[in-house]
């Protein structure tokens, strides 16, 4: 068995908008797993300003990982808790790799092509008319979801976007989810939330940074908005203290993303104690390639959650690996007679063998 990894840098189409700035391209890094009879895949995806990986020692990581691949997940994996998208990426290549087919992780009726997995649509910061079109587009093409990131305009401007949005749809016919980034102030955040009400809104993710837990746990028992954790998670990585969080803020809503989190297993773990406290959950990529979006979708179906997960980023970038995975009408679906763009790895394995 040996192991090697590369570096890709994602290209996006259109630039993208967040309260952190504008996204042109984004780095991922990718695991491949391999011995005489085949191979395996997994991604490494960071976000910049987000990902709490050490980017110094990053690559150096990646390497002592790669040269002791033959020690197994389980001790390599103690190696990297504070790698999160690194456990996610090696992981998911060790999935890949123990199965017969390197990118069907987890057969079900979703990698059959038989059921689909309900997904929002995002909208992406910018201009009011850059928005308002976003939105048409979406709800165009069979959407019944919304994301919308806010924080990055005037407050003003965007309600005046979600209320321009209720006069043309009932949330009977759109649901509209919020995504703040952390970015409003805790002394304006429940006065903010308290007006974001007024347009019937499903939820808010994290209105407030995080590390703030007395705030956010304020937040969540006045807030008229279910409010959604999602940056709070990252960081966490013992049971107590994610136990500790949960209890005190007690949130309607986390957001798992198994790259930030530290992996399919730390989510799963996420899961139960969220379970036991009556809190609910959904998933989103963190702007993975297909190759990590494919994973996180069978792992997702094979939850059966019934929420609309954020899993709709597989065609941001122009430079993605082509995949089954495709979007019709709201739903992620997986076509199983299409091929993966395997020459984006086999190339790179034939090169280093």
């Amino acid at each position: 068995m040996k192991a090697y990894y590369f570096r890709h840098l994602l290209k996006f189409k259109n630039p993208s908008g967040t309260s952190r700035g504008v996204l042109n391209n984004k780095e991922s890094w990718f695991i491949i797993i391999v011995d005489k009879d085949g191979y395996g895949v997994g991604e490494c995806s960071l976000i910049t300003g987000l990902s709490p990986d050490p980017i110094a020692s990053y690559e150096d990581k990646l390497k002592e990982i790669c040269n002791n691949i033959s020690l197994g997940i389980d001790v390599l994996k103690t190696k990297l808790e504070l790698y999160p998208s690194i456990l996610f990426g090696l992981e998911t290549a060790y999935l890949s790799f123990e199965s017969s087919n390197p990118f069907v992780l987890m057969a079900s009726s979703f990698t059959k092509g038989e059921k689909a997995i309900p997904i929002n649509g995002l909208i992406w910061m910018g201009e009011k008319p850059f928005m308002k079109k976003q939105i048409k587009e979406k709800i165009e093409s069979g959407f019944d979801c919304i994301k919308i990131k806010v924080g990055a305009l005037n407050f003003d401007l965007e309600c005046e976007l979600l209320k321009s949005l209720r006069l043309e749809y009932s949330s009977s016919d759109i649901q509209i989810r919020l995504d703040a980034n952390g970015s409003f102030s805790p002394n304006s955040a429940l006065e903010k939330l308290k007006i974001l009400s007024e347009h019937d809104l499903h939820s808010i993710e994290q209105p407030i940074r995080p590390k703030m837990w007395n705030e956010m746990a304020f937040l969540c028992e006045k807030s008229p908005i279910a409010i959604a954790l999602d940056e709070e998670l990252i960081g966490l990585t013992s049971k107590e203290k994610q136990t500790t969080m949960l209890s005190l803020i007690n949130p309607s809503y986390i957001i798992l993303k198994p790259s930030l989190t530290g992996g399919l297993k730390a989510c799963d773990s996420w899961i139960k104690i969220a379970d036991s406290k009556g809190i609910k959950w959904w998933s989103t990529s963190a702007l993975e390639s297909n190759v990590g979006l494919n994973a996180i979708s069978q792992w997702v179906f094979n939850k059966g959650s019934e929420m609309k997960q954020g899993l709709g980023t597989g065609m941001l970038y122009s430079n993605n690996i082509d995949s089954p995975c495709y979007i019709e009408k709201g739903l992620l679906k997986y076509n199983p007679k299409k091929n993966w763009e395997t020459a984006f790895f086999s190339n790179y394995i034939l090169k280093n063998s």
